[in-house]
């Protein structure tokens, strides 16, 4: 190379150095997340903090509804009556438990329906993110009904013959038989269960589904479509995901993604949604439920034995192997539930904190990521205080997303000036 031309070129790039620190130093990532923040305000910000707040007693009243149930059924020998019409009906033992199981469930699923309806379409309806109609609503929930009776009571009949076989250590295998079935459901899901309630359909073609594509690719995602499904039938809330397990990792999101946001807005969706894949969080997600579901196993046995001792004789429940002992499992389950939920949170939040930050490093959309989170902020809390989001929040609050890619934008507001797409933050109205 000429030499004035390397002495012209040094010059050059250090120039463009120095812009750039320039730029980068009038840069405030604190002033740029107040304006964002600033932008959703009045009855729009009352609104989503009222919905979201109203979760936080839902989570109790859940919870302590559950627990009630089970009492019931337990004090009424309901839970009895139902293993002994199973006994009397069907001669083997696992196909006892399954009748029993489903029989469970449609019970349970009856004595809980004013709560359900409630929240799942109701409160929906009250809060602006609902679309469907009762008759459709109630369409899908048994369908939805249907899917439970088959699942849950595959897997209750796998849990009670593990129970029947390993006696008191049934705390320790039956975390693995949860573990087996986590996986199962996480194979099945995207090709049997979801179309059940959506339809699925190739992305429309186009730019995007090949930079969508191209993230894919790059990262490491076994999957060779993008699918859209017609969510917007039921609600108005935008969401994607790379789902699957074991072969059939399906790369989806939905209608309203797509007709709602702009280009840079859903390329930074996708690139978390394909962070969650990269960074092995299915795998750590199966980890952390064998984990947890083996510690609230053992506690589950230990409160059954003393449960048991107490009451099993008024309950007609024989010992724990017996299946009318299930509402004392899951009055057990429902209480560790209540008690773990700061920690369940904390785990799930930390796992999309790490897929907001690898999406902002492949899809490179700071303001694209930010903007979507001030849509998020429709049903949910923009702004809560520290211990608000340690304890109920399961993703990061919009301030904490919208701070992290301001952050992220501070330091690279140089490469994203050679690519043109550096924004500013909306002005306040």
């Amino acid at each position: 190379m000429n030499k004035r031309i390397f002495v012209l070129a040094l010059a050059a790039l250090g120039a463009t150095l120095l812009a750039t620190a320039g730029h980068a130093a009038d840069f405030d990532a604190n002033a740029a997340t107040e304006t964002y923040l600033a932008t959703v305000t009045g009855e729009a910000r009352a609104k989503s903090d009222t919905y979201f707040e109203g979760g936080y007693r839902l989570i109790l009243w859940d919870g302590l509804y559950s627990m009630a149930i089970a009492l019931v059924l337990l004090f009424t020998r309901a839970s009895a009556a139902m293993r002994n019409l199973a006994e009397a009906l069907v001669p083997w033992r696992w196909l006892q438990t399954f009748f029993f199981a489903a029989l469970f469930i449609v019970v349970t699923a009856a004595l809980t329906f004013p709560l359900t309806i409630y929240e799942g379409y109701y409160r929906e309806h009250e809060f602006g993110l609902s679309n469907q109609t009762l008759e459709e609503w109630l369409n899908e929930y048994a369908i939805g009904l249907g899917v439970n009776v088959v699942m849950s009571g595959l897997f209750l009949t796998g849990l009670y013959a593990v129970i029947r076989r390993t006696g008191q250590s049934w705390w320790l295998w039956g975390a693995g038989v949860t573990t087996v079935f986590i996986m199962f459901a996480l194979t099945i899901g995207p090709v049997f269960i979801s179309p059940l309630f959506n339809d699925f359909k190739p992305m429309r073609e186009g730019a995007l589904k090949q930079e969508i594509l191209s993230l894919a690719r790059a990262n490491g995602v076994p999957a060779e479509d993008v699918y859209e499904f017609d969510a917007s039938r039921q609600t108005k809330r935008i969401s994607a995901n790379v789902s699957g397990f074991l072969g059939t990792t399906r790369i989806s999101l939905n209608d309203n993604l797509l007709n709602r946001t702009t280009p840079a807005e859903t390329r930074a969706v996708m690139a978390h949604e394909i962070g969650h894949y990269a960074l092995g969080h299915i795998n750590e997600l199966i980890l952390s439920l064998s984990v947890m579901a083996a510690v609230a196993f053992l506690l589950t046995n230990l409160g059954f034995g003393t449960l048991h001792g107490a009451f099993g004789g008024w309950w007609g429940v024989r010992d724990i192997a017996d299946p009318a002992g299930l509402p004392v499992i899951v009055f057990m389950l429902s209480l560790l539930g209540m008690l773990a939920t700061p920690v369940t949170n904390t785990m799930i939040r930390t796992n999309e904190a790490e897929a907001d930050l690898f999406g902002l490093n492949a899809a490179r959309e700071p303001d694209g990521f930010a903007t979507t989170a001030l849509k998020l902020s429709e049903y949910r809390k923009l702004d809560p205080i520290p211990w608000e989001e340690f304890v109920f929040y399961d993703h990061p609050s919009g301030r904490s997303r919208i701070a992290m890619a301001m952050k992220w934008k501070a330091e690279h507001l140089g490469e994203l000036a050679k690519s043109e797409i550096v924004a500013t933050p909306p002005a306040v109205p």
